[in-house]
């Protein structure tokens, strides 16, 4: 007797993650907002003084600067003295935190966020693979969570993939937890692991963040790149005006929208999306959102040609 196969839809495979290596051929990603140029290319450019560097930009003389790195051709032109600013290629290692929990097995028409999250999860690992810096992760599971110390290696990536597809797969065993609690335990211990000068990219649909949630975001950001990745399905969104039908596998709700509910709900959304927006800017955390509905890479062009003319 065969065995059925699986939804991928609705459960990860290993090869289904495997297959998004080909994606680093045509995606670019860049989001000028951040510290580094690009900030999913792999290694960036820092600004430094010194010699035997690449020159990047001559500026205006600061006290404490080296004068062997006075530019004099600039300084007679313009009359008053500039310094050139080199720069140097350092590692940027990378840090994908990927939600599996309860919260994210939903999905109303096409795809569950938790399969989103781990399809993104491994576009971001292959980007930073390529680019020759070290790539770990942690896969959150509600009340528990599996960790991948970041190497350069790409047996770590299969067994980060790996720990994404097991998670997936017992989705819906997971118990109900408190999100900002969890959050708290692990950065406890994400501070053990990222140091400074990462890229941490976290995949969650945040239910029910609150403002240790974000205290726990900007003291990750203080000395890292943090990008935060909102996950969500149309349904939580707008619901439909005809009648419907919800299911967690052992009960099912009928409903229909009326005019007042659904619009509350896509005020809320909107309005709780804005609010955690500005929230996580002032501590220079980029925040983008992603639907379970439209092709993921085509997602990622738009939002990053979108990035890049701003």
């Amino acid at each position: 007797m065969k065995k059925p196969v699986e939804n991928k839809n609705v459960f990860l495979t290993l090869e289904h993650l495997l297959k998004f290596e080909w994606l680093n051929t045509v995606l670019n990603f860049k989001i000028g907002s951040q510290k580094s140029n690009s900030i999913l290319s792999g290694r960036y450019t820092s600004k430094l003084r010194g010699r035997g560097l690449d020159f990047e930009e001559s500026r205006p003389y600061v006290r404490g600067d080296d004068i062997r790195n006075i530019d004099w051709n600039v300084t007679a032109k313009t009359g008053k003295t500039h310094t050139k600013v080199f720069t140097e290629e350092k590692e940027k290692p990378a840090f994908v935190f990927v939600d599996q929990s309860a919260t994210m097995g939903f999905g109303s028409t096409h795809k569950t966020k938790a399969v989103v999250a781990g399809e993104l999860a491994a576009i971001v690992a292959y980007k930073i693979l390529k680019g020759g810096d070290r790539i770990g992760g942690m896969v959150f599971k509600g009340a528990d969570y599996d960790l991948i110390t970041p190497k350069r290696d790409r047996r770590n990536i299969l067994q980060f993939f790996q720990k994404i597809v097991n998670a997936n797969k017992a989705i819906y065993e997971h118990k109900s937890f408190d999100f900002s609690d969890s959050l708290s335990q692990m950065a406890s211990k994400l501070r053990n692991i990222i140091t400074h000068d990462f890229m941490v990219v976290i995949i969650s649909d945040f239910y029910r963040y609150d403002p240790q949630t974000i205290k726990h975001l900007s003291e990750i950001s203080e000395h890292n790149d943090v990008i935060l990745v909102k996950i969500y399905d149309p349904l939580e969104v707008e619901l439909p005006k005809t009648k419907m039908t919800l299911s967690n596998i052992t009960h099912q709700l009928q409903m229909k929208g009326n005019k007042k509910v659904v619009a509350n709900l896509a005020s809320d959304f909107e309005t709780n999306y804005n609010n955690f927006k500005s929230e996580v800017e002032k501590y220079n955390i980029t925040l983008f959102k992603i639907n379970t509905v439209d092709k993921l890479e085509n997602q990622l062009v738009q939002l990053f040609n979108r990035q890049t003319q701003h």
